[in-house]
């Protein structure tokens, strides 16, 4: 027993999490397969209507799993469909950091360059990007690069405004002592303004992240005939809900991914820092 609470205490945040999944799971498959309303209909005598939900509507986790077999290993079309998506994600996330993360610090270091950027940012973060994909399509067209630009942009944005804020949140006492010292402004970059500006651009960056994989979905229904977000629309289209719910579940584990890692780097970059709630 006690080797059993050790082994708890060690992994509690994996521990739970599994056990608030599989809870979770459970109750889908016994919605989808109408057990809850067979015993609400033995204990009442009453057929419980609301409970019962027909499979178009309502894929069982048992038959999205099938389904997720068949796509990744029997047929093998979801490789096509996910490479496609993988490489427009990539690009445009790259492409995001290299752009948004100086641009964000070198507005955030110059208190000019600050006030004038602050109010394109507040726009730009009220602003719906999506609502513009018609206008890039329109300029752009529908092909790859057009795509990559729409997940591009939605993660842009993200990426700035941490990177501004982090810029403007430096211990102006540290900038002060390392100038009396005679430092470079390289060497305050290097020594100051990134290592204090890390935990706002690693938070910006798994915020962009999930903004990326809504980029996916919305990007690729213009034009593409190939992709992940192009694979949800159709099966939607066609009513097949498992095909959709394992498309919708492959962007879901990719952005679980790409956010655990990061948050991985941020937990070896900060050593330093004073625990949070989540790593005491």
């Amino acid at each position: 027993m006690t080797a059993l609470i050790r082994l708890y205490r060690g992994h509690e945040r994996l521990a739970l999490g599994l056990l608030s999944m599989s809870l979770f799971l459970i109750a889908w498959q016994g919605l989808a397969d109408g057990w809850w309303a067979d015993a609400l209909q033995r204990v009442s005598g009453q057929s419980v209507t609301l409970l019962r939900i027909k499979p178009i509507f309502l894929a069982s986790p048992w038959r999205i799993a099938t389904t997720a077999w068949q796509l990744y290993f029997v047929t093998g079309e979801m490789w096509r469909h996910l490479g496609l998506s993988a490489f427009e994600f990539s690009v445009a996330f790259v492409a995001a950091l290299v752009v948004g993360m100086p641009a964000g610090l070198i507005a955030g270091r110059n208190r000019l360059l600050s006030y004038a950027a602050d109010p394109l940012l507040t726009a730009l973060s009220a602003m719906p990007q999506v609502a513009l994909i018609p206008l890039v399509v329109l300029w752009m067209g529908t092909d790859v690069t057009a795509r990559i630009f729409i997940i591009a942009l939605l993660m842009l944005v993200p990426i700035l405004i941490n990177a501004h804020a982090a810029a403007r949140t430096i211990d102006p006492r540290l900038l002060k002592l390392a100038r009396s010292f005679g430092a470079s402004e390289r060497q305050v970059f290097r020594s100051i303004v990134l290592p204090s500006a890390t935990p706002y651009l690693l938070a910006g960056t798994r915020f962009a992240i999930g903004r990326g994989m809504i980029g996916i979905v919305v990007g690729e229904i213009y034009g593409s005939s190939t992709g992940v977000g192009v694979m949800i629309n159709q099966s939607g289209a066609q009513f097949q809900t498992a095909r959709v719910f394992v498309g919708v579940l492959t962007i879901v584990v990719a952005g679980m991914a790409l956010s655990e890692l990061v948050r991985r780097i941020e937990k070896r970059c900060h050593v330093w820092r004073q625990p949070s709630l989540e790593q005491a």
